[in-house]
This record gives structure tokens, sequence and C-alpha cells, in this order.
């Protein structure tokens, strides 16, 4: 649930910048959708929203929604402010990379990998397999954002389609690959349990 809130801002970007270019006259003012300006309005008007509203139901965001967050700000108030799209075409690559970066810095700091943080009350793993799981975290969202940064600047036509739909096939087939990892070692562990005597 909480994937698909995140992509909200992302699917409504997608939308209006595949819409042909359009004006709507709104109380006295000209608005005009359609390209990527008026699409980066509505991701940073969507977000805004989004997590506005998450963090005025449970007085909090989690430290990726904040991350996300102040990317769109920065990256999407530069593309607006400097009519540059290019500034856009580097959030996805810098988002991913801040995430393998704290993903990668809590094998060093505090007393466990911040996968295990986030999963460790739903699964119970011993230290090497979230070790390396979280390895395996840090590794997708470098893969990530070399794929975005790749795809933006080599293939223009496609760099928002690849934003939307590859970046999130790429997690859905991670995310089931990480299913399968998990099943796995948790039938293991369940394996080595002695049985119950009646």
């Amino acid at each position: 649930m909480k994937q698909f809130i995140d992509f909200i801002p992302l699917i409504l970007f997608f939308i209006v910048y595949k819409m042909a270019p359009r004006t709507f006259e709104l109380t006295g003012y000209s608005l005009t959708l359609g390209g990527v300006f008026s699409a980066t309005a509505v991701l940073i008007g969507a977000s805004l929203l989004i997590y506005g509203l998450l963090f005025a139901t449970r007085r909090r965001l989690e430290k990726g929604q904040w991350i996300t967050l102040l990317a769109c700000l920065l990256f999407g108030g530069m593309t607006l402010a400097f009519h540059s799209e290019t500034f856009l075409k580097w959030k996805a690559p810098v988002v991913n990379w801040l995430f393998a970066a704290g993903f990668a810095a809590s094998h060093f700091i505090g007393d466990r990998p911040l996968i295990q943080r986030i999963m460790g009350h739903a699964v119970q793993l011993p230290a090497p397999l979230w070790g390396r799981l979280n390895l395996a975290w840090v590794l997708f969202f470098v893969f990530c954002g070399l794929a975005n940064l790749y795809v933006a600047f080599t293939f223009h036509e496609f760099w928002v389609d690849f934003k939307v739909f590859g970046s999130l096939g790429l997690t859905l087939l991670f995310m089931l690959g990480q299913g399968v990892f998990l099943a796995r070692h948790i039938q293991d562990a369940t394996a080595d349990q002695p049985a119950c005597k009646d």
C-alpha cells in the first residue's frame, strides 16, 4: 500500500506529460496542461498533497518519504525555475543513490542493517542473511539509479515511460525475488525447529 501511495504523484506526472497540450480556464486564470513542465508542476503539487495528508493523519513521514518529497521539490523546482527538464532527469538517479547510501551506511551505523530494522518485526533471519539481503538492496538501488540515468540521457523519448513503468517493473521483480529468498529461508528455519511432542 505504501509503495502504491508513493507512486500516485508519479502516475499523475505521467498522465499530464502524455497529454496533448490544452488550456483550461480556471477562475479567470489560464492553465495549460500537457508536456514536461506542467507535468512537473502536477508532480510537485501531488507530492505536497499526498505527503501532506500522510503527515496530517500519521503525524510523521518515513525517512524515505521525506527524501522523495524533498528531491521532488528540489529537482522539480529547478526544472520549473530554469525551464530545463535536465534537472528532473537527475531526480530518480539521485534518490536511488541516496537510498543505496542509506542501506550501505546501516552496515556500519547502528546494531542492525536497515532492511532488518524495516522487516525484522515480521521476519526472523540469521544475522548473515540480513546482511546479504541489505546488500542486495544497496545493489538494487545503485542499479536503478544507473538505469534511470542511462535511459534519461540516451533515450529521451522513452525516459518518462521508463521512469514510471520501468522503475515500477524493476521494483516488482526485485521484491518478487526477495519474497522467494525470504520464503526459502523461512521454510528452512521452520524445518530446523524441533517438532512438538504430544
